[in-house]
């Protein structure tokens, strides 16, 4: 009479030095992530791990050391994200803000905008390499068509669907946009920054195609003579705007780039939550509050309206500074050397010193971009336009980051709260 045989589990035994690889079944896989058989075969969908088919054709195998890896990759973000009380936490290397201050690549923010054009911030943002006079600019090509695209709008469109029309049309003219490679992005990003500047119509007496970035945005944005002092309160402030860690359109910038989407396609997801009321407009609430303050020649009245109508009070306060907003700081320092900007930063005191009465906030850099966009006979839309024109620089960034890790994983699972099913059809 046979024996009877010892029942193991179904793993591939180990491999030899040199020999095949272990391969896992479909229930050992399950079982070593927690999770059921199906959420295997998702992580193969997502391009989390590769399946292949048993001998026989019995069932699909895994990787062992697949399987392992993801994980330890599990464990690690769901440790990461208990230590942040549950919310999304994503490993990145650009900023960091942490007590009143923020870090471009380690560096103070602050010192690197005040010694650097907003180009060569970008650069260093980018590569982790400063270019002392670096400029951006486009091929005509690309400017005429996204100037056309432009143009096609209606008067009345914002600068961020101006923005947006010139981001795609710029990637409808460019047959390597699929190039994911960092030399191929970084190419995308020095001709499509330029480009959406060259691609907003041009104020009254206000065209200037030369110089820097700053210089050539300054025309798009007023007919005032540009003078040096403004201009480098604009430059400073594209540059201090570069980033700010993972908010709201730099979150959305990354989920493009980890379905893969190409650099335009990215950078035109961060324009589409920027125009959001809660996120890019805020600098315009601020212009036109600035604006009722020097009409009125008194915040009192104009912050009681406000507050009366249930409306908070913009350009103040920031969750992630307890203080003063670090480049609040920074361009008011700046817009006191311009001239005409004094109305408008006594105006700006008088609302903090009202609001301060009893609630104590700090000015944030919607506020100061007020200032800037009031003082230099801007629209009440330039920040906005200056908010996206700088971000765009670290979206490219965050999307070159996000190209580096593995794909799909900006896929959080949905917490279901509805009706348990079977439910009968309606």
């Amino acid at each position: 009479m046979r024996e009877a045989a010892t029942v193991t589990p179904m793993r591939d035994q180990e491999p030899a030095p040199g020999g095949p690889e272990r391969r896992l079944s479909t229930k050992e896989t399950a079982e070593l992530l927690g999770v059921k058989p199906e959420t295997v075969y998702a992580y193969v969908s997502r391009g989390q791990l590769s399946s292949r088919r048993a001998p026989g054709g019995r069932g699909s195998t895994f990787d062992a050391a697949d399987v392992e890896a993801l994980a330890r990759r599990n464990r690690r973000e769901s440790a990461a994200s208990s230590a942040t009380g549950g919310e999304l936490s994503v490993r990145t290397r650009i900023t960091l803000i942490e007590e009143d201050r923020y870090f471009f690549r380690g560096v103070d923010a602050i010192e690197l905008a005040a010694r650097h054009s907003y180009e060569e911030v970008a650069e260093w943002l980018w590569t982790g390499r400063l270019t002392p006079g670096v400029t951006l600019t486009a091929p005509e090509d690309t400017v005429a068509v996204a100037s056309r695209a432009v143009n096609a709008l209606p008067e009345h469109a914002s600068p961020t669907d101006r923005l947006r029309v010139a981001a795609v049309a710029a990637a409808a003219e460019d047959p390597l946009r699929f190039d994911l490679s960092e030399e191929a992005v970084l190419g995308t990003a020095r001709i499509l920054i330029p480009t959406l500047v060259a691609a907003l119509p041009t104020m009254p007496f206000g065209h200037q195609d030369n110089g820097t970035l700053a210089h050539r945005l300054w025309g798009r944005l007023t007919g005032h003579e540009a003078d040096e002092a403004s201009l480098r309160a604009l430059d400073t402030a594209l540059a201090l705007l570069v980033d700010h860690d993972l908010a709201a359109s730099t979150l959305a910038v990354r989920v493009a780039a980890s379905a893969r989407a190409h650099a335009y396609a990215a950078v035109s997801a961060g324009l589409g939550v920027l125009e959001g009321p809660l996120h890019g407009a805020a600098s315009g609430l601020a212009h036109r509050l600035l604006l009722d303050v020097l009409e009125e020649g008194n915040a009192v009245p104009v912050i009681a309206a406000e507050l009366r109508a249930g409306r908070r009070i913009p350009g103040l306060g920031h969750r992630l500074y307890p203080g003063e907003d670090p480049r609040a700081r920074a361009l008011f320092a700046l817009l006191e050397q311009v001239p005409r900007a004094e109305s408008a930063l006594l105006a700006a005191r008088d609302i903090v010193a009202t609001t301060a009465r009893h609630t104590p906030l700090h000015a944030n850099v919607d506020l100061a971009l007020a200032v800037l966009t009031v003082s230099c006979g801007m629209p009440a839309t330039a920040g906005e336009t200056i908010f996206a024109v700088a971000r765009t620089a670290g979206w490219i960034a965050h999307a070159l980051e996000e190209y580096g890790e593995r794909p799909l994983r900006m896929r959080p699972s949905g917490h279901y709260v509805g009706p348990r099913p079977p439910q009968p059809v309606p």
